[in-house]
């Protein structure tokens, strides 16, 4: 493939391109050079959503339902409120960013991307540091060489990066292409000892993260997952030590399943969950069952910590489908109060004590931490919010869930990174009960009253002015907090195309402008060509204008 990219930004003499590989194995050439934006970029808010408005954990709804009339597919402009700032914007890098073998993957494509995202205007990329990849040869012996190329390869692109601390398993959850799973050495005391991973009602064992229950057993050949998960960190500090709070901003502190905080209850792969199922309490290991039966004994109702609920149903059901969620089921119980609390206590606990391990590992190096709360919308109109519930928040028509979760980050100066921020109400199906707008407003609030950061991820890639304009949106101050940084999933090749490219572009021009208009195109000439040559021999080359 040949990619010649023309920017004002930067400048490379044409008469010594650099060759690369592209990502599929093309070889490819890029140029920059100057060229004038050639178009006029007009948006519009006159969107037909569904508007929710919450108040005191009570949800009203009012919905448009002319989704024919939606904005086309020509750019974005949001008007932020005056006290808006600046938005910096991240993309995601790749899921195999770095190989099994813990090499940077395809290091000349990697840095024709990076130099294409910092003439777009963004300010920086997230990558995951795999504890699957990193301390795959044994309990503390960690190879982080592929990430200290790619930490350099971004500093000299005068990008920042986020790296995100990930001690779960990559593959069998939505957007997952590559499978990593846990190092091997934990994958063998998890076939010695079963119940170190998430179970089931019906005794499903879930292999993506060690259940919280076993936090402070030393299960990990003489050390707890935390001191496991601390001392990773700790590693890790000391191998980047000179670019933390330079080059590296962020560490994002993975907590659960997908780098999240919240119980593995609705995974995709062998269709044990679809969409918009309920998903599965996961309670059962030995260790989450010896701790809700100390929990139910510490309140004289013994029987209640023999199980979790019974009446749970099954991960594709619907709420009104079972004993427990329904409109007035056992949820509302004296029983499923105890459980819920008990059930979401845990996760808090659990939250916490890895933050407090990050916040010892890295103060004083000028590196944010954050932590991931998952964007789980379906079901969110009902009583009983059961999707919420079996993740691990207790958020409900009448408590509030999320306002526990902000307070605890608070407590340790972590930002709380939210998804979903790309959706609409009126794009949901209506019998899914979702709305995700009801619910990002419901956590900025929770975030304001904590004082608490709030950052941003759009939950499914999007490449529309849609969804762009909805994080726009969504970015602003004017109810709860407004976003301090967003993180764009997920760079591909997808991404560099044709409009889905100039989306890009003006989508960051406008978040660092605060939202306000973009009257012109003033990107100032960002213009990607690209020309595939699928064979050394062959004289003809079709070339594809992206922007």
């Amino acid at each position: 493939m040949a990619l010649t990219l023309r920017s004002s930004t930067f400048f490379i003499n044409l008469k010594e391109p650099k060759r690369f590989k592209t990502p599929d194995n093309f070889l490819g050439t890029i140029f920059f050079a100057q060229k004038k934006p050639s178009c006029r970029l007009r948006a519009r808010n006159s969107m037909s959503v569904q508007e929710a408005q919450h108040s005191h954990g009570k949800i009203s709804i009012t919905e448009g339902r002319n989704s024919e009339k939606r904005e086309k597919l020509h750019g974005l402009t949001i008007s932020h409120n005056e006290n808006n700032s600046k938005v910096p914007v991240f993309v995601m890098l790749p899921l195999d960013t770095i190989t099994l073998g813990g090499n940077l993957n395809k290091p000349r494509a990697m840095n024709a991307s990076l130099m294409a995202l910092k003439s777009a205007g963004v300010e920086g990329v997230m990558v995951d540091a795999r504890w699957g990849l990193v301390e795959k040869d044994g309990p503390l012996k960690y190879n982080w060489e592929g990430y200290a190329e790619l930490v350099q390869m971004v500093e000299k692109h005068g990008l920042k990066l986020q790296v995100v601390m990930s001690f779960h398993q990559c593959g069998g959850n939505v957007g997952d292409s590559c499978s990593i799973p846990l190092p091997p050495w934990v994958l063998e005391e998890i076939s010695k000892n079963p119940d170190l991973v998430y179970t089931d009602r019906s005794g499903r064992r879930n292999p993506e993260y060690i259940s919280l229950g076993c936090d402070s057993i030393p299960v990990l050949r003489g050390r707890t997952p935390i001191q496991a998960y601390t001392d990773y960190m700790r590693s890790f500090r000391g191998r980047f030590r000179d670019y933390l709070g330079r080059v590296i901003v962020e560490i994002q502190v993975g907590m659960g399943p997908c780098g999240e905080l919240r119980y593995p209850s609705y995974p995709e792969s062998n269709g044990t969950w679809k969409f918009p199922g309920i998903g599965e309490f996961q309670c059962f290991d030995k260790y989450m069952r010896a701790s809700l039966e100390a929990a139910a004994e510490a309140i004289g109702k013994k029987d209640w910590g023999k199980s979790g609920p019974h009446d749970s149903g099954h991960y594709k059901q619907f709420p009104e489908e079972t004993g427990f969620f329904r409109r007035d089921g056992t949820w509302k119980t004296e029983y499923g109060q105890f459980f819920l609390e008990w059930y979401s206590g845990k996760l808090l606990e659990h939250g916490d004590s890895i933050l407090a391990a990050a916040k010892g590992t890295f103060h004083g190096t000028g590196a944010k931490l954050s932590g991931k709360i998952a964007g789980i919308h379906w079901h969110y109109t009902t009583r009983s919010h059961a999707a919420e519930l079996t993740a691990g928040y207790y958020n409900t028509r009448y408590r509030d869930g999320y306002l526990p979760i902000a307070q605890m980050l608070s407590k340790h100066g972590v930002v709380l990174n939210f998804t979903c921020m790309e959706m609409r109400d009126g794009e949901q199906p209506e019998h899914a009960n979702c709305s995700p707008e009801g619910l990002v407003r419901q956590v900025k609030m929770a975030t304001k009253t904590a004082g608490v950061e709030l950052a941003g991820e759009n939950a499914l890639e999007r490449y529309d002015a849609g969804g762009y304009s909805q994080v726009l949106t969504t970015s602003k101050s004017d109810s709860g907090n407004g976003l301090s940084a967003f993180t764009y999933l997920r760079m591909n090749k997808r991404l560099f195309e044709g409009d889905n490219w100039r989306h890009l572009v003006e989508f960051v021009k406008s978040m660092s402008e605060g939202g306000r208009k973009i009257s012109e195109c003033d990107i100032r000439g960002t213009h990607l060509y690209i020309g595939v040559i699928r064979d050394k021999n062959v004289a003809k080359m079709k070339e594809a204008t992206l922007v």
